[in-house]
């Protein structure tokens, strides 16, 4: 075998040839009073557990490198790959007086055959048990948890065959997190190397008997608290979970704090729910092992994204939805509008001067999208929910409000058309709600989204804001500084969720207290982040006739002041339809501003 390898080469100075067939004797069994026993040691260069060694005999605990030369008296600077920074850090805290190694001391003596041939049933041997301490207070395992000074403060006592009966003895302060990790001295036998961690004793148990180094918490809600930092100097971990989803929760989110060097084994799908390693070992007997390798192989590093092979598949997904009708579906009903923005999708932020028309320009939207049966949600903080629906009613109707309200006269037509808008109003409620709360938060927001989404069982949702600058901006003295938040959270809402927004922003006043002709990305009131986190920017803006007498014939231009893939310039042009809360959308006229 080459011996370029600094890790075999390292064993090879102090062992001899380690690449040959011979056996190579242990240095450490004779100064610990065994029987001459032999070093094995991992030679594989593509395994993680390459330098391992353990003694046949179990003399001393097996490690990594680092733990070799600990035992030889060997400077570490000799070792390969060694890091100073990474060397073990010494524990100062101050441990009590008191402890109870006797009594663990006694209970392992108590270690009874009934009790051996438990563990026999699932291929664990008296030497491991033996190894770990464990013991038997004549009813209970008794599984101690040795801390950094070497000492034993507390212990985990277990029902045979019964988790779920157990209790702690010894002092209650080292029955929880970071003290709650049994055979903790394998971390230090394992720096810079590799080890299992486990969600249960005895599934450390069954991966000890496999001749791989584990650490174990009790309990899988022990990760919530266990710390990173213990692992730092650790290369990998294997995480050995059982088959249930608060077990893989607590894993993964354990694991997304250490990040890639976690590699939790796979269970293949078939696996049933609840099944368990400890399980596992006894199902399949001398085959446990080739069953954890073959899981071992197929686990993946930890990782914040996704995995290529899903994310692509992600992407044509994508790409197929927006074929869709439902994607599709998403416009607001103003054809040109919809021809020239490709729909409402993506964040859409709409300004425009006082009463141009905003407001109900935006409801009008809603309405129309309701109808369609695209699910909406209008957070409105301007006009009140008895006004919108009132407004909506008027305009599906056409039938002036003040008719509405009883101070106009209205005909049998107009009561017949008044009855069939009620109708469609009350439809069209099922998928627009109107919230004016005004204490929305954005994770408020998120849960109405999802509720939408699962009523409407719809893919897309629509949140209209009006408008953002009356969005509350509960820990920000600045409103400038809240919307860019708000613009944050609009950002990851619409990406997570697949929601499109369509906000409102009043226009900041120009030269001489007015507004700006030329509507441009600097007319934004308190703009902050509009420029970045807009897909669309538009402006509602007055035309010549809107500043006459008759409001019947007022008009407004939208332009389009700013999009990631449309063409900049005029859409359409937008007349009142009076009294009926509503516009009607025309092309553009020549010279129209």
């Amino acid at each position: 075998m080459e011996q370029k390898d600094p890790i075999i080469s390292f064993y090879a100075r102090h062992l001899g040839d380690v690449g040959s067939q011979n056996p190579i004797a242990c240095p450490f069994c004779e100064a610990r009073g065994y029987q001459a026993g032999r070093i094995v040691i991992a030679l594989n260069r593509d395994s993680f557990f390459h330098g391992y060694f353990r003694c046949t005999n179990s003399c001393v605990p097996g490690g990594f490198p680092l733990w070799f030369a600990k035992l030889s008296a060997i400077a570490p600077a000799e070792v390969p790959g060694y890091d100073p920074e990474l060397e073990e850090s010494h524990i100062f805290e101050d441990f009590p007086a008191e402890n109870i190694n006797e009594e663990v001391a006694s209970y392992q003596q108590r270690l009874s055959e009934p009790i051996v041939e438990f563990f026999r049933k699932k291929n664990v041997s008296r030497t491991i048990l033996s190894g770990l301490g464990i013991g038997f207070n004549g009813r209970y395992i008794v599984y101690p948890y040795v801390q950094a000074d070497g000492n034993c403060y507390a212990a985990r006592c277990v029902y045979p065959g019964k988790k779920e009966d157990y209790f702690w003895q010894g002092n209650e302060r080292y029955t929880s997190p970071p003290y709650t990790v049994f055979n903790r001295a394998e971390l230090n036998h394992c720096q810079q190397g590799a080890l299992f961690l486990c969600e249960e004793e005895n599934i450390l148990l069954a991966i000890k008997q496999l001749g791989f180094p584990a650490v174990a918490v009790p309990h899988h809600s022990h990760f919530e608290q266990l710390p990173a930092e213990i692992f730092a100097g650790i290369k990998t971990v294997f995480m050995a979970l059982n088959n249930s989803a608060d077990s893989l929760g607590s894993g993964h989110a354990f694991a997304s704090r250490l990040g890639y060097k976690v590699r939790i084994l796979p269970w293949p799908e078939t696996t049933p729910a609840k099944y368990g390693f400890w399980q596992l070992a006894q199902d399949s007997g001398k085959e446990f092992g080739q069953r954890v390798g073959g899981m071992i192989k197929k686990s993946r590093s930890f990782s914040p994204f996704t995995l290529p092979e899903i994310e692509y598949q992600r992407f044509l997904q994508g790409l197929k939805s927006q074929q869709g009708s439902e994607y599709r579906g998403v416009v607001s009903g103003f054809p040109l509008f919809d021809e020239a923005l490709g729909g409402v999708h993506g964040i859409n932020i709409i300004g425009g001067a006082p009463k141009v028309g905003k407001s109900t320009f935006t409801i009008q939207i809603a309405a129309q999208m309701a109808r369609k049966g695209v699910p909406v949600l209008y957070y409105d903080f301007e006009n009140g929910r008895q006004k919108i629906y009132q407004r909506t009613l008027s305009r599906l109707s056409r039938v002036a409000t003040s008719a509405l309200h009883g101070t106009g006269g209205m005909g049998v037509e107009e009561q017949g058309r008044l009855e069939e808008a009620r109708v469609e109003l009350e439809r069209m409620l099922f998928y627009w709600r109107v919230v004016n709360d005004r204490k929305i938060t954005p994770e408020l927001m998120r849960k109405h989204i999802e509720f939408i989404r699962h009523e409407t069982r719809s893919e897309y949702t629509v949140v209209i804001i009006d408008s953002l600058h009356k969005l509350p901006f509960h820990q920000f003295a600045e409103q400038r500084t809240g919307i860019d938040a708000w613009l944050r959270q609009m950002e990851s809402i619409r990406d997570e969720l697949k929601v499109s927004f369509l906000v409102i922003s009043e226009l900041s006043r120009g030269a001489g207290d007015s507004y700006e002709h030329v509507p441009h990305l600097g007319v934004f009131k308190g703009s902050g982040d509009i420029e970045y986190s807009a897909d669309n920017a538009m402006v509602l803006f007055p035309g010549e006739s809107s500043f006459g007498d008759e409001v019947a014939g007022r008009k407004n231009c939208l332009w389009l002041v700013a999009s990631r893939e449309h063409s900049p310039g005029r859409i359409a042009e937008y007349q009142l339809d009076y009294p009926f809360w509503g516009f009607v959308e025309h092309a553009l006229t020549p010279g129209a501003v």
